[in-house]
């Protein structure tokens, strides 16, 4: 199965919001992915690209592809701070009952 790196696009319109996903080359953009390895959101410029460099170096180990968009981003974010690891998701509190 050939792999690649690329962005899957979300947000509204005019408004959008990037993850970067590994997929199987013949698969929509948006559709079914592997793994998700980072964010980026081009509103807030070249500094909003959170990426897990862990598991950038493992899919690129294993034979994916990045795309060209997705290679600029990397090139550009790997000299800002701002590359760390995507943030994980919470778990919902339980709510206490107060009597």
């Amino acid at each position: 199965m050939a792999t690649v790196i690329r962005f899957a696009r979300h947000g509204t319109k005019k408004k959008p919001f990037y993850r970067i996903v590994v997929q199987d080359k013949t698969a929509p953009r948006d559709g079914r992915f592997i793994d998700r390895i980072g964010t980026f959101d081009p509103i807030k410029g070249d500094t909003s690209l959170v990426l897990s460099k862990e598991k950038l170096e493992y899919w690129v180990s294993k034979g994916a592809k990045m795309s060209d968009s997705v290679r600029t981003q990397v090139k550009k974010g790997s000299t800002a701070p701002a590359v760390a690891q995507p943030p994980k998701t919470k778990a919902a509190a339980p709510k206490s009952k107060e009597a």
